[in-house]
């Protein structure tokens, strides 16, 4: 159901009040009521790391139905990342995506633009004519290999005032790895990615970060060496910021089953890196929470941990998975959680709430259940998971984008 909120007023102050819990009563929306017993409500929620698929791969998911996640989730805005077909790394290939976005999102869907051309990391994308129309510019799913490509990428970022969302892979690091090089690769007969394939590139980015003065965000941090080099970097004063997946924050190698559904890249990490995550959410370190939502066929998610594709879907889950393991636990302060989901994904690019809000039942328990999305994926670490959390509502601009039943 769709309508214009007509009595939304009275809450305007919770925008910068995180968990207020709603009085008894109602709202009104086109005649009918949407009833607020028990019921929090959040500025919208703010993904800045999704893959809605479309172009190229609309049978994995399309605009349509990724957004519709989306709002089911609470977010109010995502950024898609490039990895389409065709690639958006000049305007032309930009506008096909922009195309569906205008005619099909239910939520402020925001693209990024290509660092390189196909993403293949070796001639710059025109990200002079995509500037004014992206979020910032990412060739996320392959890290970009060359220093003086990254350079001059950073430069022009710069240029242009957009900042550089950066995949860190070393892909010589790889050696043909799919899951966390440690004890449960070791047990099992995998093949494992080491930390240093994702620090190490981090590393070397940071002092580009430092030479250009490029505004430099590090996508979907995994390693406690990632987390410690973006810290001792903030505290240098560089212009840096960087994300996590609730996935990383909640699981760990030990985990893992051998199940696609565990699969993703980078992948879970040892129990040290989920702490040192937790640890830099907690402390600032870590700024953004994004999902890296990245829906699969059922088929390419059915081969195991060896044979699947990489990537799990997230924007259902996310909150309900962090307020149940991180905020009821203990482990994290709703308000820090709020933040990394809201403000700090806005604040670092520059997108706009306007009338964004989520409204949430935080005290019905409920079982994940993946046949229940609205996403085209199924594939999710947390299925069959209890907890907390139920999205009531989403409301965009003053427009309700989705309602429970």
């Amino acid at each position: 159901m769709q309508g214009r909120l007509t009595d939304i007023g009275r809450y305007r102050g919770l925008s910068s009040q995180f968990g207020r819990e709603l009085p008894a009563g109602s709202i009104g929306i086109l005649g009918a009521r949407l009833d607020l017993a028990r019921s929090f409500v959040f500025p919208g929620f703010c993904d800045v790391h999704v893959h809605l698929r479309e172009p190229g791969f609309s049978y994995k998911e399309t605009i349509a139905t990724g957004t519709l996640a989306a709002a089911r989730g609470g977010y109010t805005d995502v950024c898609p990342m490039p990895n389409l077909d065709p690639v958006p790394d000049c305007l032309e290939n930009l506008e096909r995506e922009l195309s569906i976005i205008r005619r099909d999102a239910v939520v402020g869907a925001h693209p990024y633009g290509a660092i390189t051309r196909g993403e293949k990391g070796e001639t710059l994308a025109d990200m002079e004519a995509m500037a004014p129309y992206v979020v910032g510019f990412s060739d996320d799913g392959r890290g970009v290999q060359d220093r003086e490509r990254m350079r001059q990428a950073m430069l022009t970022a710069k240029a242009l005032g957009k900042p550089i969302a950066a995949h860190c892979e070393d892909n010589a690091l790889l050696h043909g790895g799919y899951i966390h090089d440690g004890s449960y690769a070791r047990r099992h007969g995998h093949l494992g990615i080491c930390g240093e394939s994702e620090w190490g590139q981090i590393d070397r980015d940071l002092e580009l970060a430092a030479q250009t003065g490029c505004a430099y965000h590090v996508c979907h941090v995994s390693t406690r060496q990632s987390v410690e080099l973006i810290r001792q970097a903030k505290k240098s004063g560089l212009d840096v910021t960087c994300e996590t997946g609730p996935h990383y924050l909640t699981l760990c190698q030990d985990d893992l089953m051998e199940d696609g559904r565990f699969k993703m890249n980078p992948p879970l990490r040892d129990r040290e890196d989920q702490e040192a995550l937790l640890e830099g959410l907690r402390d600032g370190t870590i700024d953004i929470i994004a999902t890296d939502h990245a829906p699969h066929s059922v088929e390419e998610k059915s081969r195991g941990l060896k044979g699947s594709l990489m990537g799990i879907v997230g924007l259902e889950t996310a909150f309900p998975v962090l307020y149940t393991k991180l905020v009821k636990t203990g482990l994290v302060p709703l308000e820090r959680i709020l933040d990394a989901l809201t403000e700090a994904p806005r604040r670092r690019f520059g997108l706009e709430s306007r009338g964004d809000w989520c409204i949430w039942d935080l005290e019905t328990p409920r079982a994940i259940d993946p046949e229940q999305f609205a996403s085209l994926g199924r594939s999710t670490p947390f299925a069959g998971w209890k907890v907390y959390g139920q999205c009531l509502a989403t409301i965009r601009g003053g427009t309700i984008v989705w309602q429970k039943d």
